[in-house]
């Protein structure tokens, strides 16, 4: 069952503790090389979609805390557009119920900076694609807490930071099977706690299997 988190303060990011997990870096690359090897052609048909249908940059990069608190650019297919961030800060300023909304999940069900293209992709989790180079680089794993920004660590993740940035965020996880939006923040850090806690190849085979029909469904996702 839900319930209200508290605010916590972020531990000081300096010096924490990372775990090496050589075969779980030998499957994402293998893994990652097999879906750009195989997935080229789809890449290709998304990014010319979004060109054609918005103008901007057809990869968007944000920046994440990935492990041992090491920031580093995590990249998207674009799914808002251009002016998105003026977007946001007008309507959060005229909207308390929008601002509430944001506060507590980052989110917004409605989202008027999304494109009609970014609702499919997101639905379908298709702008993560880019993601598998994140992995190829080592930023990220294929399976592992979600990626997150410096301010949802100050605010949600408190001590619980150290443990859960001790392994590399992933593309999907306890998570994205889970709920995904639908799911409190409390809910989420629970989650990517207990996914440190017991993580293996074989439940992170499940997760990846449960991803499947997770993004066919879209439950959850905006």
């Amino acid at each position: 069952m839900d319930i209200e988190h508290p605010t916590f303060v972020c531990a000081e990011p300096l010096e924490w503790p990372v775990k090496h997990l050589p075969l779980k870096r030998i499957f994402d690359l293998c893994f990652s090389a097999l879906i750009f090897l195989l997935g080229f052609p789809f890449f290709f048909l998304i990014a010319l979609a979004i060109c054609m249908t918005s103008s901007g940059q057809i990869i968007y990069s944000h920046e994440r805390i990935g492990r041992g608190g090491k920031p580093f650019r995590c990249y998207k297919f674009r799914t808002m557009y251009r002016d998105a961030d003026k977007r946001l800060k007008t309507m959060l300023e005229n909207n308390p119920v929008l601002q509430q909304e944001w506060e507590q999940c980052r989110k917004l069900k409605k989202d008027p900076r999304i494109t009609p293209l970014g609702h499919f992709l997101r639905k379908t989790s298709l702008d993560e694609l880019p993601q598998f180079w994140n992995v190829l680089r080592g930023d990220l794993s294929v399976v592992g807490p979600r990626p997150v920004v410096q301010s949802e660590l100050e605010i949600f993740y408190g001590m619980k930071a150290k443990k859960i940035l001790s392994i590399r965020p992933g593309l999907t996880g306890l998570w994205q099977v889970s709920g995904r939006n639908d799911t409190s923040y409390f809910t989420r850090v629970l989650l990517d706690e207990t996914y440190v806690e017991r993580h293996h190849l074989f439940l992170d085979l499940s997760l990846i299997a449960k991803t499947i029909p997770a993004m066919l469904f879209s439950k959850g996702a905006y």
